[in-house]
């Protein structure tokens, strides 16, 4: 196997138990509920040949939250929809004519990796407290969760991509 599909089969895993053993247990005033799980959906590689096996893996990763968290598949449905809009998504922060074999999100500016990890992360909790709740009258109770959750995900994304990137000289 490759070293690159062992090392993010090995973040999916590390993901998943830091999620279900620390992060699903912090639930700030019913709002603040941290998803770092999302993570391993934007640092799979960008090839179009793994396109398959990561819809797979983010489904895998989604499923294996709600199997620890027993809420019924939401996990697994927000992670395959947000996977399979992935590339929507980068077209709209890197640009049109993003080339994904060549891609590094590395090399992106600041402003592009920014958009890129709001939108994944806004796109994912909104479909995610959406199927949890499913219920129009709460809407608010849904737009609020997803904000304060993507807001606090965000921060916390951002720490653990700044503390475990290998740094590049």
């Amino acid at each position: 196997m490759n070293n690159k599909i062992i090392s993010n089969i090995l973040l999916l895993i590390v993901l998943v138990l830091l999620q279900v053993s620390l992060f699903s247990h912090i639930d700030f005033l019913g709002y603040l509920n941290p998803y770092i799980y999302i993570i391993f959906l934007l640092y799979f590689p960008f090839e179009k040949e793994l396109r398959i096996a990561f819809l797979f893996l983010a489904f895998l990763l989604g499923l294996s939250i709600d199997i620890f968290s027993d809420s019924g598949g939401v996990h697994a449905a927000a992670s395959l929809s947000v996977a399979y809009l992935r590339p929507l998504f980068m077209r709209w922060a890197f640009g049109a004519t993003i080339d994904y074999n060549t891609f590094k999100l590395g090399k992106a500016t600041f402003g592009q990796r920014f958009n890129f990890l709001l939108l994944m992360i806004l796109t994912h909790h909104f479909i995610l407290f959406t199927l949890e709740i499913f219920s129009f009258v709460q809407l608010l109770t849904i737009l609020k969760k997803t904000l304060f959750s993507a807001i606090f995900t965000f921060v916390l994304s951002l720490i653990f991509i700044a503390l475990f990137s290998r740094k590049r000289t």
